[in-house]
């Protein structure tokens, strides 16, 4: 009768963690990046104005609802009369999709190293490791300036450098994960029962630490966006006149006294998103790691 009272209640205590774990979520900050995305990948419909149309009669114009503003311009336009809320908009698609891009290739590349390196061992693990050791020791802005004094700065470019640079971070964290769960019972039964080390890995060992995966995953987007606004306001990352964050920064800048919203708002979509990514990044670890959370 106990087992039956105990397995009766298991599925209401599970329903009430899930029910606490929702209402701890970041739901302001999911609110924020879904309204990125959608801004992102709607730019061509969502957008009042083309953002690289010129209309020099209306350079500088302020925000709409300040006093001086131009109907139908609601963030004011730059020196040239472009629409500053489109260029924001069609900026959010540059950052976003740098950051999905090369998180997506630094994730696969670096679960496939760390994975190889924690499971072999040995010689393997050595070489893949001080290859981490390595990336990790050079600045990613300064790889970036080298690879555009060589091919130029360009969106793919920026795309590039982060994926080279990210990976090193999935594979120290798959390749530890791997050598704690590749020493458990289940492992060594699948071992004995004659399962090859590929299947080993990907049908025993990868679905345990998919959590900590995309955990690292969700971290790494604020990241990528900063070193990317970074890399387009040094200019050497979404070349102009194409619109970015960092690009509208740096153009702003030299009309800061006079025109703030030309800095203001580019500079309040980088910290808003990178913000939200990261809180919502700590949220998905407490919640899927079973050792930090709250019964």
């Amino acid at each position: 009768m106990a087992v039956t009272i105990a397995e009766a209640g298991a599925p209401a205590r599970r329903s009430a963690r899930s029910w606490r774990g929702l209402r701890r979520a970041p739901l302001v900050p999911a609110g924020i990046m879904a309204a990125m995305i959608v801004m992102a990948g709607g730019a061509d419909v969502l957008a009042p104005h083309p953002p690289l149309e010129i209309h020099m009669d209306l350079a500088l114009k302020p925000p709409s609802f300040v006093e001086g503003g131009v109907p139908g311009y609601l963030l004011g336009t730059d020196p040239l009369g472009r629409d500053n809320l489109s260029r924001l908009m069609h900026g959010a698609r540059a950052s976003l999709l740098v950051a999905c891009l090369s998180i997506g290739f630094s994730t696969l590349i670096g679960t496939a190293l760390g994975a190889l390196a924690g499971y072999r061992g040995g010689l393997i693990d050595a070489v893949i490791m001080r290859a981490v050791d390595v990336v990790l020791t050079f600045p990613v802005i300064l790889l970036a300036l080298i690879f555009v004094v060589t091919l130029g700065p360009s969106l793919w470019g920026v795309t590039a450098i982060l994926g080279l640079v990210l990976w090193s971070r999935f594979a120290r964290l798959v390749r530890g994960e791997v050598l704690s769960w590749k020493e458990r019972e289940f492992v060594t039964y699948a071992r004995a029962a004659g399962a090859s080390p590929v299947r080993i890995v990907v049908i025993h060992l990868l679905p345990n630490i998919a959590n900590s995966i995309v955990v690292l995953a969700s971290l790494q987007v604020g990241f990528a966006i900063v070193v990317e606004a970074s890399l387009s306001f040094l200019g050497a990352g979404v070349p102009p006149p194409a619109p970015s964050w960092g690009g509208m920064i740096a153009a702003g800048r030299a009309y800061l006294e006079t025109a703030w919203w030309l800095v203001t708002f580019p500079a309040l979509a980088v910290a808003l998103t990178v913000l939200s990514f990261n809180l919502f990044g700590d949220w998905l670890r407490d919640t899927l790691d079973p050792t930090l959370r709250q019964l």
